[in-house]
């Protein structure tokens, strides 16, 4: 059960923790979780926590809105949020994501997926009937958890049938789909161009992936 002590006797016991960690050569097992930002922010959480030797300070906005950042950050290298183009989109898939309910856009959003419901088909893959799935054409109740075997179903699809962005993704060599299923293909018979281990990521996971 809990029971009371000092602040000395607290920050002992997170000192004498932390200096265990150190000692055995495993900074890298302190984890720092903040809530909104606070006036000690910088030396806390991110100047302490860099000091000792983790990468771990998770913050609000690391599981919140930030989050949003790294995706385009990683594939595009452009660290902001994304504000998509739903006025002049005819196809939205909206992926275990409630932007009628919560997202930072929420005002915006909720005042245009109504012309956005008029001009797009709206498909929602979400376990739960959200606000945004029962505003869509069609929802798709994936089981909780399996989202992933979904994704790679598709990929597989995609990779099968021919379906990929050859511009941006690149193309066989010989110019002949090798992606089959259940068949491994070599990875120099195909030339990338902006994406990286399309072939590994197929040999590694993909080829047996059907739906």
């Amino acid at each position: 059960k809990f029971v009371p002590i000092t602040w000395e006797e607290a920050i002992d016991t997170i000192t004498d923790k932390m200096m265990e960690l150190r000692k055995n050569n495993e900074p890298e097992k302190y984890v720092y979780f903040r809530g909104r930002y606070g006036g000690a922010t910088d030396i806390s959480y991110d100047a302490t926590t860099k000091v000792f030797g983790s990468p771990n300070n998770i913050s609000h906005s690391s599981i919140c809105a930030e989050a949003e950042k790294f995706g385009p950050y990683y594939t595009e290298a452009y660290w902001d949020y994304r504000d998509y183009d739903l006025s002049e989109t005819r196809y939205v898939l909206n992926w275990g994501a409630d932007p009628v309910a919560s997202n930072r856009q929420v005002p915006h959003v909720m005042n245009i997926w109504g012309n956005v419901a008029d001009q797009a088909t709206i498909v929602t893959i979400d376990p739960r009937l959200s606000a945004s799935a029962a505003k869509s054409q069609e929802w798709m109740p994936v089981i909780p958890g399996e989202d992933g075997a979904l994704a790679v179903a598709i990929a597989h699809v995609i990779l099968t049938e021919g379906l990929w962005y050859k511009d941006f993704v690149g193309d066989f060599n010989e110019g002949v789909n090798l992606f089959k299923k259940g068949v491994t293909v070599p990875e120099e018979a195909f030339t990338e161009k902006y994406t990286s281990g399309v072939v590994k990521w197929w040999n590694l996971e993909l080829k047996d992936r059907t739906p």
